[in-house]
């Protein structure tokens, strides 16, 4: 088998969705898996003219790709079988196409009513952190325990492996700086977000031929913590890249761009191909700076910046493959 695999190199939001639909649209592949997280997650697609927000089902359907929701994940039945309604209203066909990992495992209502009572950490309230917890724990459900999934049921390692000569994307949630390890903890999100998390899918490392990292020209960030600066700046960067959460609709807090972050995201994840999304946003607000060693670096043009973008990148131990997109349609 072959995989390709899409990483956040940030705090999320930054369009995987995008960049999902775009590699299914112009790819080989013949599976999309979602690697982690669960309705938590919101990917923005648009499709022939049409807008849609998928929380669970990863990007293929609109392609006619299989697409199914990897071991790694945690699923939702009511918003599971409320998307693939949404999704047939749209024109989407879905049957014969959306399957679950049968050792996926379920949040409950009980997982939901914990999870809302968060004040801390800010999460989006859709019982992931509970639903992982319990699967750790040993005492979770799996899709496999519900008859609701019967249809739906996908063994993963047959399907890869022995069914198919596959060649697979994975379709990753969430972003690295929010990843339970690696980012801001505790003002993270309870799964991992890495390349490497792909892997726990039924992924060889071998397998692998490239790693897109995605990321934007600023920073955005939902949750609990201090992000934003007091500058009106991030107030019209807000209005004009439209930073609500997709799945939340809540303000997502803005910054410039951390590069510390994001180098160090490449590295860990093995980044070989880079595409920074929003860059007709920054051009609208007409400020170009990156914060780097926690000092700003500010750029009087869009080309400087990129310039000193794809210097940085050379440098990188694998050097990336460098893309600039300013729709929010295609690369």
């Amino acid at each position: 088998m072959k995989a390709d695999i899409i990483v956040d190199l940030q705090y999320g939001d930054c369009g995987k969705g995008k960049v999902t639909h775009h590699l299914c649209k112009n790819g080989d592949y013949t599976h999309v898996i979602r690697y982690n997280g669960g309705c938590n997650a919101g990917h923005t697609i648009f499709h022939e003219g049409k807008k849609f927000i998928t929380h669970h089902i990863p990007a293929g359907v609109f392609f006619g790709i299989k697409s199914i929701i990897g071991p790694g994940c945690v699923i939702n039945p009511d918003q599971f079988f409320d998307e693939i309604a949404e999704l047939e209203r749209g024109g989407i066909k879905t049957e014969g196409l959306v399957y679950v990992a049968k050792n996926a495992h379920v949040i409950t209502e009980d997982h939901v009513e914990e999870d809302g009572k968060d004040k801390q950490i800010g999460t989006t309230k859709k019982g992931n952190g509970p639903a992982y917890r319990d699967k750790y724990d040993r005492k979770g459900l799996r899709a496999e325990d519900l008859p609701c999934f019967e249809e739906y049921l996908i063994d993963i390692y047959e399907e890869l492996h022995i069914e198919n000569n596959a060649i697979a994307l994975l379709e990753g949630a969430q972003g690295f700086g929010l990843d339970i390890d690696w980012g801001d903890y505790p003002y993270v999100t309870s799964s991992h977000c890495t390349a490497a998390s792909a892997l726990l899918n039924g992924i060889p490392p071998q397998a692998v031929r490239k790693v897109w990292g995605v990321a934007k020209m600023y920073e955005t960030y939902v949750g609990a913590k201090k992000f934003e600066p007091q500058d009106e700046v991030f107030k019209m960067l807000r209005l004009v890249g439209q930073e609500y959460g997709a799945t939340t609709g809540r303000p997502r807090q803005c910054n410039w761009m951390d590069w510390n972050l994001l180098e160090k995201a490449a590295n860990i994840n093995g980044v070989t191909d880079l595409v920074f999304n929003k860059v007709d946003v920054l051009r609208q607000v007409q400020r170009w700076n990156i914060l780097d060693n926690k000092k700003k670096v500010q750029f009087s043009s869009e080309e400087g910046m990129k310039d000193w973008i794809l210097t940085k990148t050379s440098s990188f131990p694998i050097k990336p493959e460098v893309y600039f997109s300013e729709s929010p349609n295609f690369i």
